[in-house]
């Protein structure tokens, strides 16, 4: 078995930028994106100061994260261990960038598409060097095959000592570093020098910090180094994510809060239970397609998650549970149509599963983001169902305003519920410890540009509906409009809350 990698020898490498320059002439890349690129960092002060140079790139991981989450298999490994990708079934769902550990995967502007190095896979075929290495003129780059103890890339691992990037992933990489500083290894201890003196392009979130590396803010503890040069990656995940958050949180919890109603033995209220809440679920249902479609950088190809599946990628189990989970709404419409409680009683617990799953899934999608430490946290889930309940009571409470709705107060008593369950989750997310890169990423989402987002969705879509519906519940009688605010602003603060997060998540450097 062949299982090839590379050495990359910073104490060899000058900086020339002929690796990155051969790597785009190769592979004809576009300006803006960089498949090989030569990061720059410098410790001490004037006059005593060192620069060291680190070549970045994939890490063609033996426990490769972007393959297991790609939901159409376009990242695949080949025969001799290269991670390499199938331009023809990429669907730009970006979801690879963000569970590589490595910052390695961009969209091509041209293609629409994620590329990254493949180690001149089309060269290393045919028997040919990749480019970077042939052009090197320290021979600071080397491949071989790890697989086999005479080649020399096998000797200077087990002679010398290596280093690889994020170790604590477990993924495996098979890039090694000889003699790189850990300062340029990990991008959290560095920060980007604002002296005015030299360029260095990155995530406007990376921590800046003067020349003389003073110590404030406080993300800049356990700084080491300066960046003095890098790359700029943008952020993958927008507002369409955190949208569709939303959007489903809607669809699932309305149809939870009408399996309750049948439980409660409501299931002959055609229109509060039969018919429109399966209306409401699927109108944000479609909206939550139209969604994730749009937000693919090839939406042409969405039909490429159910034909050309990866099932190892929760993006595909996620597309069954949306179609299942449209399939059991749309039957507990015919049977809300037809009158049928008996019906109603029996999808009411598939409904109920269902809807949990629709608004649930994504957690399991993140935590296959193993590039994004704060994304993995196992309050994921639960913070997700509570909201499902949140955005499905409100949508009853919301209702009431036009309709009678059977046991209101229980739907009251739901949401309230919700509500507090959710402000729990976000207090113990809040205070439990993580990694430096989960420290950095809530200090962003409490005190950085994202603390107003995060900030509103706990006033605006926690406390204040919590005490409205409070008073609500203090008063002799329930107050409908009371409640549809309460209701109105809750789902306008959960999207503040889930578009802190979706930010948060990706505005610490990876690389």
């Amino acid at each position: 078995m062949t299982r090839l990698g590379f050495l990359l020898d910073s104490d060899s490498c000058i900086g020339c930028h002929a690796c990155t320059v051969a790597c785009k002439s190769e592979h004809d890349v576009p300006l803006g994106v960089n498949r090989t690129w030569v990061k720059y960092i410098e410790t001490g002060t004037f006059p005593d100061v060192a620069r060291k140079f680190t070549v970045m790139r994939c890490n063609q991981c033996e426990d490769a994260p972007c393959m297991k989450i790609c939901p159409t298999s376009a990242l695949y490994r080949s025969p001799n261990g290269v991670v390499d990708f199938d331009d023809s079934n990429c669907i730009g769902c970006k979801s690879c960038m963000n569970a590589c550990p490595y910052d390695a995967l961009y969209i091509n502007p041209e293609t629409n598409t994620a590329h990254k190095c493949n180690m001149c896979n089309h060269r290393l075929e045919v028997g040919l060097e990749p480019s970077c290495q042939i052009v090197c003129p320290t021979e600071a780059i080397k491949i071989g095959d790890l697989d086999d103890p005479t080649s020399d890339i096998s000797r200077v691992i087990a002679r010398d000592d290596v280093a690889v990037r994020a170790p604590e992933q477990n993924t495996k990489p098979k890039v090694y570093y000889r003699g790189a500083d850990q300062a340029a290894l990990d991008p959290t201890r560095t920060a980007i020098a604002n002296d005015g003196m030299i360029w260095a392009d990155t995530t406007p979130n990376h921590p800046t910090v003067a020349v003389d590396l003073g110590r404030t803010p406080a993300d800049l503890d356990g700084v080491v180094a300066r960046t003095t040069y890098t790359t700029a990656h943008q952020r993958t995940w927008k507002e369409k994510v955190s949208g569709y958050f939303v959007t489903k949180a809607i669809a699932g919890g309305v149809m939870v809060l009408a399996a309750l109603q049948v439980l409660l033995g409501n299931s002959s209220e055609q229109a509060a239970v039969g018919v429109v809440p399966p209306m409401v679920a699927g109108v944000f249902l479609a909206a939550t397609g139209a969604l994730l479609v749009a937000d693919l950088k090839q939406p042409t190809r969405f039909h490429y998650l159910l034909t050309k599946g990866n099932w190892s990628s929760w993006l595909v189990k996620g597309a069954y549970v949306l179609m299942a989970f449209a399939l059991v709404t749309a039957l507990w419409w015919i049977a809300g149509l037809a009158d049928s409680a008996g019906m109603l009683e029996v999808l009411a617990i598939p409904a109920a599963l269902l809807g949990f799953g629709t608004a649930g899934y994504t957690a399991f999608l993140f935590g296959q983001c193993e590039g994004r430490d704060l994304w993995q946290t196992p309050l994921l889930l639960p913070t997700l169902l509570g909201r499902a309940v949140v955005a499905g009571g409100s949508a009853y409470l919301i209702l009431d305003v036009f309709m009678t709705i059977p046991d209101a107060e229980a739907m009251r008593w739901a949401t309230l519920g919700g509500l507090g369950a959710v402000a729990l989750l976000t207090w113990l997310e809040l205070a439990s410890q993580g990694s430096r890169h989960v420290e950095l990423a809530v200090h962003n989402m409490t005190r950085g540009d994202t603390a107003f987002l995060f900030w509103n969705g706990v006033v605006v879509g926690l406390a204040i509906p919590a005490i409205l519906l409070i008073v609500d519940r203090a008063a002799d009688a329930s107050n409908p409009s009371l409640g549809a605010i309460a209701a109105i602003m809750a789902l306008l603060g959960m999207w503040f809350a889930e578009t802190a997060f979706v930010r948060a998540g990706q505005s610490v450097p990876l690389s």
